[in-house]
């Protein structure tokens, strides 16, 4: 699916709560267990994506909680959000990459994993469902229905498309389920008129692992120039100020949206959550701008949430993953997830309780598979076939053999193992609290049981299915 200019299309979205949250009001009826989702696109948390979001931050995390270790189970568009809306792993609901035949929007994923996904269940309990803005990447395309096909579970439909008023007018009653996706900061950044000339000086920051070359990491990361290129530097610091420019509309939409809701009366018994499909990079081990990586600058992702029964000010530090959002949506709902095939957990205790409980996960699973072009890249004749995202100075992002499965634990010791299925079956360890920016890859240097022991974790996890992913 094209992304639109950002803020034309926030322009769509504003229009579209509005209609949605007036004609809800106008019923009558409460219910204790509205649910708001406002889900952004490549918004990190490692390079200071969340510095644009003022609004957000005073209106949602300190009026709610803050999740310290929020976590995206792959680092990219479609198969994040395909993990979101299914709550499954990638291994689970085989979404590979952004592209059709990587199961993205697919009519398989449209068979086999829409019907499973959080929306279902919510509708058949009741709930009016809303969806405004991005979607996943392939929507929309001729051989996967088109934008006629409106996803199952969708009472209001409205992905990026001119068909959201006719559904929207139709709208009745509360509780509702409302997601709100804007394409910000995903590129073209095309900052609203007013924000055009915002952060004007603001470059990348430059700590860290910024233009640093990875030296003991994964040929894909070590091939990228260091230090990099000025036209490269130069690129990256434009986009990171054009990223920063989209996401001031996203916070006005954010206020617009609290502030509709409380005048509605709705907002007390509405759970509003804000989060983003995963990381991103602008310059970590001298790879100019993308994610797709195992590291934390392209994993980590905000999760701030506000509602019933949550108190002011807290900050938490379990960590959450994006296939817990639709466990927990389903809990608010009164639902059970081991009814379902949902591999992640609700959070829902944790936002009502100040106590952590005992059985919350230490670790979890992050995987990814690469994306390359068989051909040779004609900017990039020195390059030969099998990588892509070759831009800027062709520098590359990706490749076929870019392909990866990571434990990353946060308990008892802060780490993370990753094993590549390449030729060389390339492994990397990293002690996160030694080493918190990932300069340092330990696999060689460790006692040889432990790596025995993470790859043995590895294999479990990655064969995991709905409750033995919990364990």
């Amino acid at each position: 699916m094209r992304h639109p200019a950002s803020w034309a299309a926030l322009l769509v979205l504003s229009a579209a709560w509005q209609l949605v949250l007036g004609s809800a009001a106008g019923g009558g009826r409460r219910s204790p267990h509205n649910i708001v989702l406002i889900l952004t696109d490549d918004q990190d948390t490692e390079i200071e994506g969340m510095t644009p979001m003022k609004k957000t931050q005073a209106l949602i995390g300190q009026a709610g909680v803050s999740f310290r270790n929020a976590f995206t189970v792959t680092p990219l568009c479609c198969p994040s959000r395909s993990s979101l809306l299914s709550g499954r792993y990638p291994h689970n609901h085989l979404v590979r990459n952004n592209s059709l035949e990587g199961n993205c929007s697919s009519p398989a994923w449209q068979k086999n994993q829409e019907p499973l996904a959080f929306p279902s269940f919510l509708q058949k309990q009741g709930y009016q469902t809303f969806y405004a803005g991005k979607y996943l990447n392939q929507y929309g395309h001729p051989a996967a229905g088109g934008v006629q096909h409106v996803p199952l579970g969708w009472s209001y439909w409205n992905g990026l498309t001119n068909r959201s008023l006719e559904f929207l007018q139709k709208w009745s009653h509360p509780p509702f389920l409302m997601v709100l996706a804007p394409p910000a900061s995903h590129s073209p950044w095309t900052a609203a008129p007013g924000y055009a000339t915002a952060y004007n000086t603001t470059k990348a920051p430059r700590n860290g692992s910024f233009n640093v070359h990875g030296k003991d990491k994964h040929w894909l990361v070590r091939q990228a120039r260091s230090p990099m290129a000025n036209t490269s530097i130069e690129f990256l610091d434009k986009a990171y100020r054009e990223r920063w420019q989209t996401l001031l509309s996203v916070d006005d939409l954010v206020e617009k949206v609290v502030g509709r809701l409380k005048a509605l009366d709705l907002l007390a018994s509405t759970y509003v959550f804000y989060t983003s499909d995963n990381g991103y990079h602008a310059g970590q081990f001298s790879l100019p701008i993308d994610k797709r990586q195992l590291y934390e600058f392209d994993i980590r992702v905000p999760l701030l949430v506000r509602g019933p029964g949550i108190k002011a000010n807290q900050t938490r530090l379990e960590p959450i993953l994006n296939i817990d959002l639709g466990p927990t949506f389903l809990d608010i709902a009164g639902l059970n997830v081991s009814q379902t095939a949902m591999d992640g957990q609700s959070f829902l205790p944790l936002l009502v309780s100040p106590a952590q409980p005992s059985t919350w996960r230490a670790d979890f699973l992050v995987q990814y598979t690469g994306e390359g072009h068989p051909d040779r890249d004609p900017a990039c004749p020195a390059l030969g076939p099998g990588v892509s995202q070759c831009f800027p100075d062709c520098v590359c992002e990706d490749a076929f053999n870019n392909t990866y499965a990571c434990i990353r634990a946060l308990h008892p010791h802060s780490l993370q193992y990753c094993e590549f299925a390449d030729r060389q079956a390339f492994v990397e360890l990293y002690n996160l609290t030694a080493d918190p920016h990932q300069l340092h890859n330990v696999a060689r240097s460790v006692d040889p049981t432990l790596l025995e022991a993470l790859n043995q974790r590895l294999i479990k996890l990655q064969a995991c299915e709905g409750p033995s992913c919990r364990a």
